[in-house]
């Protein structure tokens, strides 16, 4: 059976790559792409999809009779929880790349997604997800941390998704972490932002990045560093593409490429 998709955000540059991944993918068919800053296109100028013959759609509101199954987002938050209401709405499921979203938005998405599923993920990377886990295993056995993430220029949102749950695990993993011994700051906001268990996060947007994060570990004679970089948007499309498939099965709201993955 085919899954029909349609992406949001389809003219930048995650949407895109989402859309020829999905056009490529065996079991899938792309039936929409929605982008208002794009509008009216065809979306082989847009995406470099050949053979689409579709058309790029100002808002969900013209998609008529295509009736997707799932909806990919990858946008930013105002434009998403729009979007995630107009799934949960149309029974369509939605898996999620955009982040950014509260504590209360995930409630809020757990009492809106009754008729259809919601899948985020603050990072599709496999490796990133197994960043994260080794991050988490290595926590209890040394006494101070920080985390560096590494993004393109364009990211609006800092600390990324990915170091805000990296920094959550490593807290659930260890509460007994080493206070901080600077005492006076030269440069405000030079030792970053504290993150949860007070573990330091430091945001670098630098032109010509991708997606990149750097978990430090230390302890008395000894480091671990545990690095994972994304140098195109290519390297997200399997976890997409896996989470796409798997959303309907999935009731509700889920969190984390790592519960597809086992770990």
């Amino acid at each position: 059976m085919t899954t029909r998709v349609a992406v949001f955000g389809a003219g930048g540059r995650m949407g895109s790559t989402v859309c020829r991944a999905v056009a490529a993918e065996p079991g899938l068919e792309l039936v929409a792409a929605i982008d208002p800053h794009h509008a009216g296109l065809d979306l082989r100028q847009v995406a470099g999809v050949e053979g689409s013959g579709l058309q790029v759609l100002r808002d969900p509101a013209g998609i008529g009779s295509v009736e997707p199954d799932v909806a990919v987002d990858f946008t930013r938050i105002d434009a998403a929880r729009e979007n995630l209401q107009w799934c949960a709405t149309s029974g369509v499921h939605a898996v999620v790349g955009t982040t950014g979203f509260s504590d209360d938005d995930l409630e809020r998405l757990r009492a809106t997604f009754t008729s259809s599923n919601c899948f985020i993920a603050p990072n599709f990377a496999v490796g990133a997800v197994l960043m994260m886990r080794f991050a988490e295993l290595a926590a209890p056995y040394f006494e101070t941390a920080e985390i560096i993430e590494l993004h393109h220029d364009k990211k609006v949102d800092a600390p990324s998704g990915t170091a805000m749950l990296t920094a959550e695990r490593m807290a659930r993993a260890s509460g007994d972490w080493g206070k901080d011994p600077t005492e006076q700051e030269v440069l405000p906001g030079a030792r970053g932002g504290a993150g949860p268990a007070d573990i330091r996060i430091h945001s670098v947007r630098l032109r010509g990045l991708v997606a990149h994060q750097e978990v430090l570990l230390g302890t008395t004679g000894q480091s671990l560093s545990i690095r994972h970089d994304s140098y195109e948007r290519t390297s997200f499309m399997p976890g997409v593409m896996l989470a796409v498939k798997a959303v309907a099965d999935r009731p509700g709201v889920t969190v984390g490429l790592d519960t597809l993955l086992g770990i």
